[in-house]
């Protein structure tokens, strides 16, 4: 009776500090990140289960490029470092995505000029701000009460594996000339995803614990769609090596 209590009391606080009214608005913003990250998961597995493959859609990473801002930002408003660690790099990989897929071509050159300017220079811009009182920043980032160092390498931990995702899918990208999602990089988001929900438990932060949820079962949907539609090839080459 006693350990009920406790953990019924223990979850209620839970809610109480994740919901607080003044986190409220901080909140909205991580929500309409992670609501744009899952809408391009949707779109991209919805697309890949009716072409019976991995599809790579232009929607996919124009709709990464508009949650990775909000996010950064979010990560900012909740000193969170090892969110905006995770932002920093992936941001820009979505820019050469879009770049290879020409998605930028029907815009005017004028406005394509301003916008992907503006773009490029958003997250150094917000670095100048940050280093321009780098003892300050370091000491919110690196010594928040509410994140101690092994939950932030935790995190930090679980950002990098998200990061490497795409830095592998950059890599392999370039080298297909063609801009692909490969299971590698289906692989390396579901461990990262299930490291990171891990980390917002930990942290009781709604935003990243939904916001991974949904991707965390689209990544092991998308490999095992990889997973069928190469064992469909293998059985259609073995098929034209026996007619041979």
């Amino acid at each position: 009776m006693i350990h009920s209590i406790l953990l019924a009391t223990g979850i209620q606080d839970w809610f109480h500090k994740m919901f607080t009214q003044e986190n409220v608005g901080i909140y909205l913003i991580g929500f309409l990140a992670q609501l744009l990250f899952s809408v391009r998961l949707l779109v991209q597995w919805l697309l890949s289960e009716r072409e019976k493959s991995v599809q790579s859609p232009n929607v996919y990473w124009i709709l990464s490029i508009a949650g990775a801002f909000l996010l950064t930002v979010y990560g900012w408003f909740r000193e969170d470092f090892s969110l905006i660690l995770g932002q920093f790099i992936t941001y820009y990989i979505y820019m050469w995505n879009m770049n290879r897929k020409r998605i930028w071509q029907p815009v005017p050159v004028f406005w394509r000029r301003i916008l992907v300017g503006g773009l490029l220079l958003t997250p150094l811009v917000a670095m100048g701000f940050v280093l321009h009182d780098a003892g300050t920043f370091f000491q919110s980032f690196f010594r928040n009460p509410d994140v101690g160092p092994g939950l932030l390498l935790f995190g930090s931990a679980g950002q990098v594996i998200f990061t490497l995702r795409f830095i592998y899918q950059i890599v392999y990208s370039y080298r297909r000339g063609e801009s692909v999602l490969p299971v590698g990089f289906w692989i390396l988001s579901f461990v990262g995803a299930s490291t990171i929900m891990a980390y917002g438990f930990f942290r009781s932060d709604p935003v990243i614990i939904l916001g991974q949820s949904f991707g965390w079962v689209a990544y092991l949907r998308n490999i095992m769609i990889w997973h069928r539609q190469n064992k469909g090839t293998d059985i259609e080459s073995v098929k034209i090596k026996n007619n041979a």
